[in-house]
């Protein structure tokens, strides 16, 4: 029986993406201590770097362009889905017919048909494999996509709010233990690739 591919699409997380996030906003350290209200809260090391965080789970759940990804990578596997268990399906009923006529066929019939048989499983296991794979590099391809985007506008954001570090927090896979709530960010950050997104789609 073969293998049913994408059955789990691996879930896509920003963990990577914005833990090793470092953005130096200017070459002269701000001596100004950061505001502890609005958009401008944020935490302060030795020289005023201000250190913000983004909650990657929610930026993933709101985010507009991770959304349309995720709904081409499920239409997609499920197209491909479709092909694989159709191919399947076709296999299936020769082997039964097979079966079925095995008994009236001539030894020379039985070898014949037997071997044709072996032939199309083998063709039906590189297809699924190709088709897994393929399905994996292009599912490769649109993270990249995703983390370009992510990490361009987090550089530029940051160094229009004059934030030094950005951190990433998850609830499933946490890179910061504790962080107060008034340092999070990740409602303007979400905003701003919304808008940025909505505009290349037009």
């Amino acid at each position: 029986m073969m293998n049913k591919p994408f059955a789990h699409l691996t879930k896509i997380t920003l963990g990577l993406i914005l833990a090793a996030t470092t953005v130096a906003c200017n070459n002269n350290p701000s001596k100004t201590p950061a505001s502890k209200s609005g958009n401008d809260s944020a935490a302060t090391v030795s020289g005023g770097d201000k250190i913000v965080y983004v909650n990657s789970d929610s930026l993933l759940a709101n985010y507009a362009y991770f959304k349309d990804m995720q709904a081409k990578l499920q239409e997609k596997a499920k197209k491909t889905q479709g092909e694989l268990q159709a191919k399947g399906n076709a296999f299936q009923r020769e082997v039964a017919d097979y079966q079925k006529n095995a008994a009236t066929m001539s030894a020379e019939q039985r070898q014949s048909t037997e071997e044709r048989l072996a032939r199309k499983q083998e063709e039906l296991g590189k297809f699924n494999q190709n088709a897994n794979q393929a399905f994996a590099s292009d599912e490769a391809q649109e993270q990249e996509k995703l983390y370009n985007k992510v990490s361009d506008y987090l550089k530029t954001h940051a160094k229009d709010k004059g934030y030094k570090f950005v951190l990433t927090y998850a609830k499933g896979n946490p890179g910061v233990l504790f962080a107060d709530e008034s340092l999070e960010i990740t409602k303007e950050v979400v905003d701003g690739l919304n808008a940025d997104y909505k505009k290349e789609k037009k």
